[in-house]
């Protein structure tokens, strides 16, 4: 409820939230009773769409027996908190392949999350982008479609598209005839309808460099065209958006930058109708 009051004061039109402490593994599910508050609050206020994020904590690439046994109860105890509440998805970082190659890591992942999936009802889970540092995997639209396919094209499955990662793991998306390329690109090779959420970030290191970094909102080297044209896109029209910070005073989003990302979406929306006439 906490978090529903801040994203509430701070002008939010979705919300993120944590299904279990990032930093540690036990989990448990809310009560009854502050299920049904939740819910009326998401039906009845400002805010439309909630989305959970799984713990870092979780690889379900790994090859270590006790590491995939409580990344998948994490998984699966999230997506039935997913259930609970109403959430538009959980978004799962896929993993890190430690130093193995791709082509043998994802078919371990994609094992998890079809248990995961079997073993909840509703929920969407949505894969993140990642900027590709290390062994990471997701950092291509190749990787996403290959672990969708390896799920056997479950309707469940979406993605998670983040703009700071994006530009990391070398997509230029810094204007609005560039991001429509990557996502041609995208729908072409994951499926249209597969992005179902979005991380807007700004990034603090520059396009390729596989490092995530966040900045304040047309800060970074998006910069404040790129931002707009991400948050503007039509294809993303109607899907929860969220920014994970640092703000412009360098903590944690407020109202001054959700208003900033509110201002850049409707300077995105005018260029856009400009270039139409």
């Amino acid at each position: 409820m906490a978090a529903h009051e801040r994203a509430v004061a701070r002008g939010c039109e979705s919300m993120q939230i944590w299904g279990q402490s990032p930093r540690m593994w036990k989990a448990t599910l809310p009560k009854q009773s502050d299920v049904r508050e939740f819910r009326g609050l998401m039906e009845d206020g400002p805010v439309k769409a909630v989305v959970i994020h799984a713990v870092y904590l979780i690889n379900t690439a790994s090859q270590d027996a006790e590491l995939r046994r409580k990344s998948l109860a994490s998984l699966t105890h999230t997506l039935h908190l997913g259930d609970l509440i109403g959430a538009s998805g959980v978004i799962l970082h896929p993993g890190s392949a430690k130093g193995e190659p791709v082509e043998e890591a994802l078919p371990r992942v994609a094992e998890i999350l079809l248990e995961a999936l079997d073993e909840s009802d509703s929920c969407p889970l949505l894969l993140e982008n990642t900027a590709g540092t290390g062994d990471t995997l997701g950092r291509s639209f190749e990787e996403l479609s290959r672990l969708i396919k390896l799920c056997r094209g479950r309707k469940r499955l979406g993605i998670c598209l983040d703009s700071c990662h994006m530009l990391a793991s070398g997509f230029d998306i810094r204007t609005a005839d560039k991001l429509a390329e990557v996502i041609d690109r995208c729908e072409a090779t994951v499926g249209a309808g597969r992005v179902r959420c979005l991380h807007v970030n700004d990034s603090k290191t520059p396009l390729g460099s596989n490092r995530d970094r966040h900045a304040p909102p047309g800060e970074g080297e998006l910069g404040a065209r790129g931002c707009a044209a991400f948050l503007s896109e039509p294809r993303f029209e109607g899907l929860p958006g969220v920014f994970e910070g640092p703000g412009i005073q360098g903590k944690g989003a407020e109202r001054e930058d959700v208003d900033r990302l509110k201002e850049l979406r409707r300077s995105g929306r005018a260029a856009r109708r400009r270039r139409r006439r």
